[in-house]
């Protein structure tokens, strides 16, 4: 059984069909998902749908980098307030996001470390972004880093030395579909093995991401959870070794790491 640490079910694209994308997830052996929270208002719909479904949805509460200006005292309160539910487990998505800069870059990096602040406070851990940021993203993270309980580098499609910068920071990494992309994901590959066993998740980042390997792929081409088990083949292909490997060790780490109900699969 899988469990998808990062899913945008809150976006439009899962509007008409989200309890259907739930179902399939679950006939695909994703048994619980993380819901992830971009902004306050979608963060709020987030613990929404996290609360609606107990025991199946977890969820974040963040501002993502692309929307740091909205970054207010009241942002901050709203955030802490929704951290006290008991189905929001981490911060974010939060970090830095140069690529695109929608958010101003001195804005971005008020937001993110007023975010770190705000999970050393709250003893939670924290959902990370980043992309093209990699030299302050690592800097403010290191100020931070020795007083957050856990960090995730959420969807890593960086190179081996960012790697070995984030391992260094002590951060887990998520792996999403980019590593099924032969455009521009065949580097992911060689580093799997680098990633210590207790620090690797899988995710989708549904609706966006949708492996590109896919036998059937849907033709609107949107991701969903029950595509992540795509995911997992790769991965373990890269890692060498079996499905069954791969998913007992990233269920244990994701239930470690957002403090889960640890859920042990019936044999037969």
């Amino acid at each position: 059984m899988w469990i998808d640490i990062g899913v945008n079910l809150t976006s439009k694209a899962f509007d008409r069909d989200r309890e259907a994308v739930l179902a399939r997830a679950r006939e695909a052996g994703v048994a619980r998902l993380v819901v992830t929270g971009t902004s306050a208002r979608e963060s709020e719909r987030a613990a929404a749908l996290a609360r609606a479904h107990p025991g199946v949805l977890w969820s974040t509460a963040g501002v993502h980098p692309h929307h740091a200006s909205e970054w207010t005292a009241a942002t901050a309160r709203h955030l802490a307030a929704l951290a006290a539910r008991p189905e929001v487990v981490a911060l974010g998505e939060c970090g830095l996001d140069y690529h695109r800069n929608y958010s101003p870059p001195e804005a971005q990096r008020i937001a993110f470390e007023a975010q770190l602040e705000l999970a050393a406070e709250l003893g939670l851990p924290v959902f990370l972004h980043q992309r093209d940021a990699l030299e302050d993203f690592t800097r403010l993270l290191d100020r931070w880093r020795d007083r957050l309980v856990d960090a995730v580098a959420h969807c890593f499609t960086d190179d081996a030395e960012a790697l070995a910068r984030l391992l260094d920071l002590d951060l887990h990494i998520g792996i999403t579909g980019w590593i099924c992309d032969e455009r521009r994901g065949t580097h992911l590959c060689a580093l799997m093995e680098r990633i210590p066993e207790g620090r690797l998740m899988l995710e989708t980042d549904a609706p966006y991401l949708l492996p590109r390997d896919l036998p059937d792929p849907p033709k609107d081409r949107r991701n969903e959870p029950a595509f992540l088990p795509q995911v997992a083949a790769r991965v373990a292909a890269c890692r060498g070794v079996s499905l069954e490997v791969l998913a007992r060790e990233t269920t244990a780490t994701a239930e470690r790491f957002f403090r889960l109900p640890v859920v042990h699969e019936a044999r037969s």
